[in-house]
């Protein structure tokens, strides 16, 4: 593996102190260190006045987002670790922090599994949070960018499925966005202006190496004389390693595959319009040569029938040190009118240090940056039915553990299992020391949705979290509490709007080879006959059936495997539920 050099004295402080020296360079920020989150000091005005949006993800891709915080743009950026997503516990965090209750919060994710997941159980949880305390239902709007068009899709007929990323057009849905919440625009707005740019943005990449990830070194290496079309931000392979060819062929080729796209020509609705180009620095360009790309850029959008009206040129969203550059197109209406709009929104001011260099700071006064955490319920008197569903359920994770890892190992890195087992032992633990609220089913579910999301993490555990989120404020809302035993009916009704719930996260759905082909011919069956053994007899049969199909969803996609077998999360699901319907 090839090494590089970094200005690193700890790879496991990086995000914080770097976010630590933007906020100092930049006193109109604040920082809460401990949850990764980056606000203007004088974020309680700004709540009092708009519309607040917030976006965030993986570090690494700097400016973007922190740098994209100020006036005009957003109200707060939340980092994870360097390519991984925040968690959604800092989601929620940043969610508490800006949520402006007279006006509302658009949240803006970029169409990555983890980003997607964890932001959504945030915002359920945050729903949660103000219904059970006695608010209405907050006024929360979340919009999902995936400008990506340079990306292999083995689902090219479904839009929904795996591969469209989001990559620098995300800063363009950022800056419209918060021009029009800065400008007086109403929630629905703010809305609609983030979905037109995000679904008329359409972005590709290209590289001539991955980037060298601080403490890990460089994953792979391109050669001398190659570069490699739709790369990601993340080192993710792109369609096409070619040679190094000169930049008058090549970026005319970038542009002709944007234009060319079934997204692009789908939006566009005809040959020829106007439109933004955004020229973006993946990290280790040159000054000089981005200016040639962007000379480049504009004759070839010119050439295939765009007119550039504006073009912003410079580093917005880099994968760390990445040799290499991308190209957005936003289409813009073709009524002039609302093309004024957009043009006047984008010609709008933003104090913020990635988007303009003269952000300052105003209202300096200081800020609480103490953690917005919830307090932990109080269990009362644990309910005997649920310790025995939960002992039982343990032990059946525990006899399936080796064959669901076995399962994993042929479809992925292994580690289904034990990520089971370990979210079933946290639960199995915080039951035996009174921990949870077992005779109110909605606080129950919601606690173990947490230890779920502290003890498994992953796509699998936020899945997990996302489902029992939706499913405690489906009890909550039917008036499910201490009074009398839900019937097995109602529980299976509750799950099917759970699963509403998370597929409002998710594009996975039954066919997919996923834990969705047990889970939901266990609700639907639940629901429809009231017997517990009936519908554990659905979900077993969902799971045998995602060894005859083809993955759709996750990892399996891009693997391929000569046995065929059952999905390892549907097996998983079919341990705890096995453990479940015995106990009762």
């Amino acid at each position: 593996m090839a090494t590089a050099k970094h200005f690193v004295n700890d790879a496991k402080t990086l995000v914080r102190d770097s976010l630590h020296g933007l906020a100092l360079a930049n006193p109109h920020l604040a920082l809460d260190s401990s949850q990764k989150i980056v606000f203007p000091r004088d974020v309680a005005r700004v709540r009092a006045q708009q519309v607040t949006l917030f976006c965030g993800g993986g570090s690494g891709h700097e400016p973007a987002h922190a740098g994209f915080v100020g006036r005009g743009m957003l109200t707060a950026a939340v980092a994870g670790h360097v390519f991984a997503s925040p968690s959604s516990s800092q989601v929620l965090a940043c969610l508490r922090r800006v949520y402006a209750p007279d006006h509302g919060t658009l949240v803006v994710i970029k169409n990555y599994t983890g980003d997607v997941l964890n932001f959504g159980r945030a915002v359920e949880r945050f729903k949660s949070e103000r219904v059970n305390s006695g608010h209405p239902l907050p006024m929360v709007a979340t919009v999902v960018v995936g400008d990506d068009v340079g990306v292999v899709n083995p689902n090219d007929d479904d839009e929904g499925g795996v591969g469209r990323r989001g990559l620098a057009g995300t800063v363009l849905v950022n800056k419209l966005a918060g021009a029009m919440a800065a400008s007086g625009g109403t929630l629905e707005q703010v809305k609609a202006t983030a979905d037109y740019v995000a679904t008329h943005t359409f972005t590709i990449g290209c590289a001539l190496n991955a980037a060298s990830v601080p403490g890990v070194g460089m994953p792979r290496c391109l050669g001398d004389n190659e570069i490699e079309v739709g790369m990601g931000i993340h080192n993710e392979p792109g369609f096409a390693k070619k040679a190094l060819e000169p930049a008058d062929a090549l970026i005319p080729s970038l542009v002709a595959h944007i234009v060319g796209s079934a997204p692009f020509q789908k939006a566009a609705g005809g040959t020829s319009g106007r439109a933004v180009l955004l020229v973006n620095n993946l990290g280790a360009t040159s000054n000089i040569e981005m200016g040639l790309v962007t000379k480049l850029a504009v004759e070839a959008t010119s050439a295939a029938g765009w007119e550039p009206v504006r073009v912003f040129s410079g580093t917005y969203m880099t994968g760390l040190a990445m040799p290499g550059a991308s190209l957005s197109l936003l289409v813009l209406p073709s009524d002039e009118q609302q093309c004024g709009k957009l043009l006047a929104l984008l010609d709008q001011p933003a104090e913020c240090p990635g988007w303009v260099s003269h952000a300052h700071a105003e209202g300096a006064a200081s800020v609480d940056e103490a953690e917005c955490s919830a307090a932990a319920p109080v269990a009362p008197a644990a309910d005997e039915r649920w310790e025995r569903a939960i002992s039982s359920a343990y032990q059946s994770v525990v006899a399936a553990e080796p064959e669901v890892t076995r399962l994993d190992q042929l479809m992925g890195d292994g580690d289904c299992g034990h990520v089971l087992l370990s979210g079933a032992t946290a639960i199995l633990e915080a039951t035996k020391s009174t921990q949870l609220p077992l005779n109110d089913p909605p606080a129950a579910l919601a606690r173990i949705s947490s230890l779920v999301e502290d003890s498994m993490g992953g796509t699998s555990g936020i899945i997990y979290c996302l489902f029992l989120d939706g499913l405690a404020q489906q009890l909550r809302s039917g008036g499910a509490g201490t009074a009398a035993p839900l019937t097995p009916q109602a529980w299976g009704t509750a799950m099917l709007g759970a699963l509403d719930t998370l597929y409002q996260y998710t594009t996975a759905r039954p066919g997919h080879r996923t834990l969705i082909d047990a889970l939901q011919p266990f609700a639907q069956t639940l629901a429809d006959t009231g017997c517990p053994r009936k519908a554990l007899e659905a979900a077993c049969r969902g799971a045998e059936a995602t060894a005859q199909m083809q993955p759709k969803r996750g990892r399996a996609v891009y693997v391929s495997s000569e046995e065929q077998v059952a999905d390892a999360g549907a097996a998983g699901l079919v341990s705890v539920l096995k453990g479940i319907v015995s106990a009762l």
